[in-house]
């Protein structure tokens, strides 16, 4: 699939599909290639919907570098912190088939609310890798534009984002922009442990009410920090949708061709006026829920071994060597682009200036005002009273 457009759609190239409704002996699971790499045609989820894909060799490769290079990028970021250039980084290791499928799911016009783990969805529209790190490193805000690149800031507050997309959806729905195939939708992305806060399910009564073209993406990754999943929930996530009056469906996270289909439907409801919906993508958070997280002290080394025999990226890679759309040299390019796209982003970490701690004033008002004024002096005084000591 092609890196710069994210609203690539699938064509059609082979047989049609057959039905097959449950894998994996989980019949609420929506998955289209097993842990093994075995294609699934087609698959029926609990509600009857149909879900399938038919992508081109060409973007099959694309799905898989796409994968390669966002785990790679990050394992980077969190070297990074480790040796002390990051204040923090939030890994998505071992969610990367949820983020890229859907993420490449988007249409150039749809939006998207991130958490402050969504480096995948963000590569996928297109954002240069660096800004984030900027952000963890302390040396700015983030910094794209979410006008251009439809993709908003990061949000550190549990939860907040989702009623930021609700009210973006609601507006959305208001200027008539949806109804049609080329309409726009909203995508909200949050963790389990999210679904315990007030703010989404808040967020989950005015989307209904408003019936707003918002898509609630759950990334289920089993643990909200320390807390597994059965501390937080007696019913699987997506089932919670049913009693806010929308559906829910819950999809192999480490399934990035089930995450692309189920999002891509979701979407296109959303787009033509049925109002939100409900995705719990089912994954697993293979290392630490920020780089200040020790996971060995809540999970045991057996359950994450499991885990890593559904590793989104070894069933992908089996899948294409299976059907022979790829060879060796194609694998080796891969790992290669990704070790030069990760040595540059280390370089240009390194490289990035400490701003003078005056300038977090700046830009707090657009014409200034006495308090901060004064605020500036004192701070300015504090900070030239360091200088020539021994401090």
């Amino acid at each position: 699939m092609a890196k710069g457009d994210p609203g690539v759609s699938t064509r059609s190239r082979r047989a049609a599909p057959r039905s097959r409704k449950g894998t994996g002996g989980d019949p609420e699971l929506v998955q289209l290639l097993t842990p093994e790499g075995e294609r699934i045609d087609s698959v029926a989820g609990p509600d009857g919907t149909v879900y399938s894909v038919d992508f081109t060799d060409e973007e099959y490769r694309g799905l898989y570098r796409d994968l390669v290079l966002v785990r790679k990028l990050d394992a980077e970021a969190t070297a990074l912190q480790r040796q002390g250039e990051l204040g923090l980084w939030a890994s998505l290791l071992g969610q990367e088939a949820a983020q890229v499928g859907s993420g490449r799911a988007l249409r150039t016009q749809d939006m998207a609310f991130p958490t402050y783990r969504e480096h995948g969805v963000l590569y996928c529209r297109g954002i240069d890798p660096i800004m984030p790190l900027g952000l963890f490193r302390g040396v700015d805000q983030g910094g794209w534009d979410p006008n251009e690149f439809k993709f908003n800031m990061y949000t550190i507050v549990i939860g907040a984002q989702t009623l930021h997309a609700t009210g973006y959806a609601m507006g959305v729905a208001m200027d008539g922009k949806t109804g049609t195939d080329d309409g726009e939708a909203v995508i909200a992305y949050f963790g389990d442990g999210a679904t315990s806060q007030g703010d989404v399910n808040e967020a989950f009564v005015w989307a209904s009410v408003f019936n707003s073209p918002l898509v609630f993406f759950c990334q289920n990754n089993q643990y909200a920090i320390s807390e597994p999943l059965e501390r937080q929930t007696r019913v699987p996530l997506y089932r919670r949708a049913g009693g806010f009056g929308f559906p829910g469906v819950r999809v192999d996270g480490n399934d990035v061709l089930a995450s692309y289909a189920v999002t891509r439907t979701a979407l296109d409801n959303a787009r033509h006026g049925q109002g939100p919906s409900l995705i719990e993508a089912y994954t697993y958070r293979m290392g630490a829920h920020t780089t200040s997280d020790d996971p060995t002290r809540y999970r045991i080394a057996s359950e994450v071994e499991a885990w890593q025999a559904k590793d989104p990226i070894a069933r992908m890679k089996a899948f294409l060597t299976k059907q022979q759309i790829v060879d060796a040299d194609f694998f080796a390019e891969v790992d290669e682009q990704a070790r030069r796209e990760s040595l540059h982003l280390r370089e240009r970490v390194l490289a990035m200036p400490n701003p003078e701690p005056v300038t977090m004033f700046d830009h707090v008002y657009p014409n200034g005002s006495p308090l901060l004024d004064e605020q500036r002096a004192k701070f300015s005084r504090y900070m030239e009273s360091f200088e020539g000591s021994a401090h």
